[in-house]
């Protein structure tokens, strides 16, 4: 056992909860989640990533590193009109879909078949809000949004991956240390898993389930495997896809949304650094598994910090979040040049957040950019 291998995993698991952690409580309350469904639903993915990571991991001989689908969260913060049992509907709908997309070659086929472009236009709509909510955020709370930002600014010209985990550090310290937060009656609950009857209601299926399926194959599990051959290995693409899918539809009747394939954490977990026999790297998987439990159960006690945080902080860490993949969306959605047009109307519908007949803003823009980029090449073949 090499330290290296457990203090790479030790900052991957740090990275992708603190990270994204305010986006998930964002994604809860969207969906009008209780207390004790939004501290089971965390304790349910930190389980559902630690399993799948040390499963994969064991079975493959490959460092497979799960995450919770950010795009995902984003997605589900977005939505309005639904109730917790009909966002479980739509979780386990996801998960079984994606579970289905490894078992099924069509299945496959038939997402691979939706422009590049178009889908990253989607997932760049779905960001886009949350970004721009950062500055009136950095106005309502200056003193301590503006030393976050620059914290943030200047940690990613050294190191990326932790810029967001410096923020949350900053504006933790900022916020206790200026009397804007305080732990008032502290009280620790025990950690536990609450089952959720799912719901499914139709238009909530077809308008939360669907797209959040799309997001978590375009934006997660398919740079998720790219990461992985960019390292040297296999990935092990349908176990992983059957695996991660199985997983998400189970822990999801305990409130959880998708787990993935990781890109930004996997990255920290596949290099020399974490072990330089590459063949022994798979190990890093367990470790990365048992902090993620420790997460989980640590979970009341993190949720309770972050509760007493001021709103406006916790909207300016989520758009420091966002930031980056609203970067990788943006630059996907626009270099094909072929779907260009078709990418931009796919932005532009599901950034609107406007909803018809019940179904979110993600599917509709997805629909109008698929309709323009087939009626472009349609015109194409005319000519």
């Amino acid at each position: 056992m090499r330290a290296s291998m457990i203090s790479s995993a030790l900052v991957a698991a740090l990275v992708g909860y603190g990270s994204t952690i305010a986006l998930v409580l964002s994604a809860a309350a969207a969906v009008g989640a209780t207390a004790e469904q939004t501290a089971s639903w965390v304790l349910a993915i930190c389980l559902a990533k630690a399993a799948g990571s040390a499963l994969l991991s064991v079975w493959a001989r490959v460092p497979v590193v799960l995450a919770w689908s950010t795009p995902g969260a984003a997605l589900i913060a977005a939505t309005s009109g639904i109730s917790m049992a009909e966002a479980v509907g739509a979780f386990v709908l996801a998960g079984v879909l994606v579970a289905l997309t490894g078992l099924i070659r069509p299945l496959g086929r038939l997402v691979a078949m939706i422009p590049d472009g178009i889908a990253a236009g989607m997932l760049a709509g779905v960001l886009l809000p949350f970004c721009l909510k950062g500055a009136g955020a950095a106005q309502a709370l200056p003193a301590i949004i503006f030393p976050m930002a620059a914290v943030f600014l200047l940690v990613r010209l050294k190191n990326p991956a932790m810029a967001v985990l410096a923020a949350l550090a900053t504006g933790l310290a900022l916020a206790f240390a200026t009397g804007a937060a305080s732990l008032t009656g502290f009280r620790l609950p025990a950690p536990v898993l609450a089952f959720i009857p799912p719901a499914f209601r139709p238009d909530v299926l077809l308008g939360l389930g669907v797209p959040l399926y799309l997001v978590t194959m375009a934006s997660q599990n398919l740079p998720g495997f790219a990461t992985l051959r960019a390292a040297g290995y296999e990935p092990p693409v349908r176990p992983a896809l059957v695996a991660t899918g199985a997983i998400s539809a189970v822990s999801g009747l305990f409130g959880a949304h998708t787990v993935s394939m990781a890109a930004i954490t996997a990255a920290i977990c596949l290099g020399e650094d974490t072990h330089p026999d590459r063949s022994q790297r798979w190990k890093v998987g367990l470790f990365y598994a048992g902090f993620w439990v420790c997460l989980g159960l640590l979970g009341p006690l993190i949720l309770l910090a972050l509760a007493a945080l001021p709103p406006a902080l916790m909207v300016a860490l989520v758009a420091l979040a966002l930031l980056g993949p609203l970067t990788g969306a943006l630059t996907g959605a626009f270099l094909p040049a072929d779907s260009r047009f078709a990418a931009t109307v796919t932005l532009a519908v599901t950034a609107s957040g406007v909803a018809a007949f019940g179904i979110g803003a993600a599917f509709w823009g997805l629909i109008a950019g698929l309709a323009v980029f087939g009626l472009e090449r349609a015109a194409a073949r005319l000519r």
